[in-house]
């Protein structure tokens, strides 16, 4: 990589940690291209320069926040081979997550269906989908053993996910709206019941 490009790259990810800090610290209506300027001292027209638009950024945010988060669901499936062990750890992974970086689970979860994911769905699918691949592949020899059910992929990440991101987006509205303890003990079990074939 030469000087350029890595400077390129830290300047690129200094100023996503900062977008992401904004957006803790003043919330979806507070992340606007001004306070990102503000907070990161670069002009209009670098932030233009590494991302095309302040849609572009908050897309580029998104992707990372949700590579986190899928970096997060497959470290935990590392050295799992049992698939009620795997789909418990996933289920944990995603609360801890949710409770360890709720800034980047906060954004995710605002972003859900934000105007700059169709323009951008490029940069997104970049960012998810060799993950989603890697969670894909680990389920498909339970799938193909009649350990877990066959399911359409959608009716799999709805079952595996679904619960687990209501209850991330409750707790992260208001954490007196969801016990994310009480999650950890009941969802898992309950999740894993409802993926057997």
């Amino acid at each position: 990589m030469s000087p350029k490009h890595q400077g390129t790259d830290e300047t690129v990810a200094r100023i996503l940690t900062e977008a992401l800090r904004v957006h803790a610290e003043r919330g979806h209506e507070g992340f606007t291209m001004k306070a990102v300027i503000a907070a990161t001292g670069m002009s209009s027209g670098s932030l233009y320069h590494h991302f095309g638009s302040f849609d572009g950024l908050a897309a580029a945010l998104y992707a990372r926040c949700m590579a986190e988060l899928l970096d997060a669901l497959l470290d935990a499936l590392d050295g799992i081979a049992e698939p009620r062990a795997g789909v418990e750890a996933v289920t944990r992974a995603y609360l801890r997550f949710t409770r360890e970086r709720s800034d980047a689970a906060r954004f995710v979860h605002a972003s859900a269906y934000a105007a700059f994911l169709p323009r951008h769905a490029g940069v997104i699918a970049a960012a998810k989908a060799p993950r989603v691949a890697r969670l894909t592949a680990w389920t498909a020899p339970h799938v193909a053993a009649g350990r877990v059910a066959r399911l359409s992929p959608v009716m799999m990440e709805m079952l595996l996910i679904g619960p687990v991101a209501e209850t991330a987006r409750r707790w992260l509205s208001d954490p007196r709206s969801a016990d994310l303890d009480e999650a950890a003990a009941v969802l898992p079990a309950r999740i894993w019941s409802s993926l057997q074939p």
